[in-house]
């Protein structure tokens, strides 16, 4: 740093302040201007000489650098409104020896509009970044922390990219534990909405007779007070609605008038008031399957669907199973403080021949706990709950003799409890076996 400001003169650095992209100003420690850049006098309207020595309050109006000299903590990215319009700014405090000399401060961003728009690219760019990264750091509102690269999820993630900026409503549907959560947060991430709440509201989850309050709030004459409702909570930020298929018909239409005219009525309330909201919303079960039942109204299905994202079962997008597999591992790996864990073979077989009734959530719930219970850092068979195993079943053949198709039997049961287990006075005692016989069958077979 030394030998930069030898080799730099006065005039070069004058000349890098007169025309970097930012306004600066430098001031003594009684606040008094000692240097500000051409271009931020041009803005304030005000010749340099003028400004110079002067308190930076008559130059600079709402300016801070006073309360930062005072305080010795610099005030950074902080809103600055100046003739009319909001800037970016940040603040420092200049120190030499341990003691406060002055003050630095330079605009950022010169329109608040500006800075909204790099924000929305900057974050747009970083999720797309994060989609072709290997970082195993979890956050569910990020769409690059959705796991997977099968055709189905990778255009699932390509419309969202195009579709979040919108105020178009959106429906997700899928099975549960399908992540249709972290869907709905990832829209929200990348729409212009982010800086403003996510509120989510489970109608699965809220007794009916609550509903409406929970959704529109509610005035309470006793007190006098209204308490608002995740709607109005929801203003100017995204409303998600999970499980709307248990949303009474009542207050689907509630709901839709409420999205048509761009405001709500609590109940007990004679008075509406506006609101602007994004609604995204999902369901377990096809609303089109609802509407057939009379469980669902159609015109509140049409405003919903425009733009329909339907999450594909696990099941159905196996080739993603491994990318899943490693991230929860790292990810419950750093939870339980293990620096290493691995599969075992069998086990692997037994988790990629699974049907996953219970989606990825069922995954992830399973290696959780099977981290925890691994031994000498591998997860053998007997970590995972009995419903998976049971239905890897070793299977055998049915043709030739009874006793041949017997022997088939007791050589793959007898493999498949010696893969899983290690003790084999534990084998003999849960196959009803003395110690001996079990040895017996073992060389038999040429296990």
């Amino acid at each position: 740093m030394e030998n930069l400001q030898q080799n730099l003169s006065t005039s070069v650095l004058a000349e890098i302040l007169e025309n970097a992209f930012q306004w600066f100003v430098v001031v003594d420690a009684d606040s008094k201007i000692l240097y500000i850049n051409k271009d931020y006098c041009e803005f304030l309207e005000v010749e340099r000489e003028d400004a110079i020595g002067k308190p930076v309050a008559d130059i600079i109006e709402n300016t801070k650098m006073h309360e930062v000299i005072a305080s010795g903590i610099a005030d950074n990215a902080s809103p600055h409104y100046i003739k009319g319009t909001y800037m970016l700014a940040n603040r420092v405090p200049l120190f030499v020896d341990g003691k406060i000399v002055g003050a630095f401060g330079s605009v950022i961003f010169r329109d608040m509009s500006d800075w909204k728009k790099l924000s929305s690219h900057v974050r747009t760019t970083m999720e797309r970044i994060q989609l072709n990264s290997d970082d195993n750091s979890y956050n569910e509102y990020k769409l690059g922390e959705i796991k997977g690269s099968s055709p189905a999820i990778r255009k699932i993630k390509e419309t969202i990219e195009i579709i979040a900026p919108s105020e178009l409503p959106v429906l997700i549907e899928g099975e549960s534990g399908t992540g249709k959560d972290l869907f709905a947060h990832s829209i929200h991430q990348l729409s212009e909405r982010s800086d403003f709440p996510f509120v989510k509201v489970n109608c699965a989850a809220v007794p009916p007779e609550l509903l409406e309050k929970e959704l529109f709030g509610f005035f309470d004459p006793l007190t006098g007070k209204l308490h608002n409702g995740r709607y109005k909570q929801a203003d100017k930020g995204t409303l998600y609605i999970d499980e709307i298929g248990a949303l009474p018909l009542t207050l689907q239409a509630k709901l839709l008038r409420t999205m048509q005219e761009e405001e709500i009525t609590p109940v007990n309330s004679e008075f509406s008031e506006k609101v602007n909201v994004r609604i995204v919303v999902s369901s377990n079960i096809s609303l089109a399957q609802l509407i057939d039942e009379k469980k669902f109204r159609e015109d509140l299905f049409y405003r919903l669907q425009a733009i329909t994202l339907r999450i594909p079962p696990l099941r159905e997008r196996m080739e993603d199973f491994i990318d899943l597999l490693h991230y929860f591992l790292q990810k419950f790996m750093l939870q339980a403080g293990r620096r290493h864990v691995t599969l075992a073979t069998k086990t692997r077989e037994i988790l990629q021949s699974y049907h996953w009734p219970g989606n990825v959530r069922e995954l992830q719930n399973i290696l959780q706990a099977a981290v925890f219970m691994a031994e000498k850092d591998v997860i053998l068979p007997s970590a995972l709950p009995s419903q998976i195993k049971l239905r890897n079943v070793p299977s055998f053949h049915t043709t030739g003799t009874l006793e041949d198709i017997l022997a088939d039997v007791e050589k793959k049961v007898l493999q498949s409890y010696l893969e899983e287990e290690t003790d084999k006075i534990q084998i003999a005692k849960q196959l009803g076996l003395s110690r001996s016989t079990l040895y017996e069958k073992i060389k038999k077979h040429n296990l």
